[in-house]
């Protein structure tokens, strides 16, 4: 260890009671290296509009009066001497409302300039957005491009959530990171130590997330859904999440049960006795889902949809997920059980302790 009481900085866009997968997932980070590293952790939330206490868990926090790099410096630790390290959690969109964080790239590049000793790490969740002419993700991309090189370039290490990611951000920093880690989110639910099979499960299915997600399920994948819970003899649907615009109708006759959002500690309750995770999410992409990553963790058996594109970052259609409107064979428990053991497998070897090595072999150096 580099010095007593080690010290970190974490940035985030916001932290509970805000509903923010980033947030959760720095959270949980911070938990987990304070436990196994006895690192303090000081947060620095960039959304001005963040209602919350000056302690989270245990951990000070500290909050951006407006949307300035003076504010921002104001907030970022000097004058230490070895100086705290910065984790810089970044996602576009976290920290302005067109992906566009000014702020806080001009923030970080003052502070490097004026601190020479400053260390800073960034994990982009995020790179920068791509649409059609007609969208403003067409007309804001350069610029997010732009402040995501200026980021890779500023940083002394990154890591990332896909391994694609990893690839640009090397292009983007012309080669001056040599090892760019891509580390699938973690289960932001918790990670039981102990399961049970599928067969001692009760017959239920659960979709699990936020609204965008869900929305998705519902409106996108009628007969995917229709499809599981017939031929997997389910018969009890729980939807976990914030409330939706819209009217959840049955599914096969099977009223679905509206939780609402619940603790970490009761949706994993539910997890653990359920056989079923669905999702309808890119399956290019699944890596950066912390809702995939929990029925993972949770050993259910996730079944989603097909979406163009190839298989990456080691997941295979069939063996660590089924597609619901692709599956050639007939749902049984005896053929998703291996499913959903290859799943929980996959996840062991980026869970959050092994997550938390990683980023600690980052902030010695």
């Amino acid at each position: 260890m580099s010095h007593l009481n080690p010290q970190i900085t974490f940035i985030v866009p916001r932290l509970p009671p805000a509903v923010d997968g980033v947030g959760d997932y720095a959270l949980n980070l911070a938990k987990q290296m304070r436990q196994d590293f006895g690192l303090v952790t000081d947060f620095i939330i960039g959304d001005p509009n963040w209602s919350g206490q000056a302690f989270v868990d245990g951990f000070a926090v500290k909050q951006v009066a407006d949307c300035s790099r003076a504010a921002l410096l104001e907030l970022l630790p000097r004058d230490q001497h070895p100086t705290t390290p910065v984790l810089l959690h970044y996602v576009g969109y976290g920290y302005a409302r067109r992906g566009c964080p000014i702020w806080l790239v001009e923030g970080l590049e003052c502070w490097r300039k004026a601190l020479t000793n400053g260390h800073l790490v960034t994990m982009f969740h995020e790179l920068y957005a791509f649409g059609p002419i007609w969208t403003s993700q067409f007309w804001t991309s350069p610029l997010q491009r732009n402040l995501a090189a200026r980021l890779v370039r500023l940083s002394d290490r990154c890591l990332t959530s896909k391994q694609g990611y990893a690839e640009i951000i090397n292009k983007l920093g012309q080669g001056k990171h040599s090892t760019i880690p891509a580390l699938p989110v973690f289960s932001n639910i918790g990670e039981p130590q102990h399961l049970t099979s599928l067969l001692e499960r009760s017959r239920r299915l659960v979709v699990f997330g936020g609204r965008g997600p869900r929305s998705r399920v519902y409106q996108n994948s009628q007969l995917a859904l229709q499809r599981t819970c017939l031929e997997l003899k389910i018969d009890e649907i729980l939807d976990i999440g914030p409330t939706l615009d819209f009217e959840i109708y049955p599914i096969n006759g099977i009223p679905v049960i509206c939780m609402g959002v619940k603790s970490a500690q009761d949706i994993s309750n539910l997890l653990l006795n359920s056989v079923v995770g669905f999702f309808n999410y890119h399956t290019e992409y699944l890596t950066k889902s912390t809702i995939f990553a929990a029925y993972c963790a949770h050993g259910l058996l996730p079944i989603g949809m097909s979406y163009k594109g190839k298989e990456v970052d080691g997941l295979k259609a069939g063996k660590h997920y089924w597609l619901g409107d692709k599956y050639l064979h007939t749902m049984n428990l005896s053929a998703g059980q291996i499913v959903a053991d290859n799943a929980y497998t996959w996840y062991q070897q980026h869970q959050l302790s092994v997550q938390a090595h990683t980023f600690m072999k980052f902030y010695n150096k």
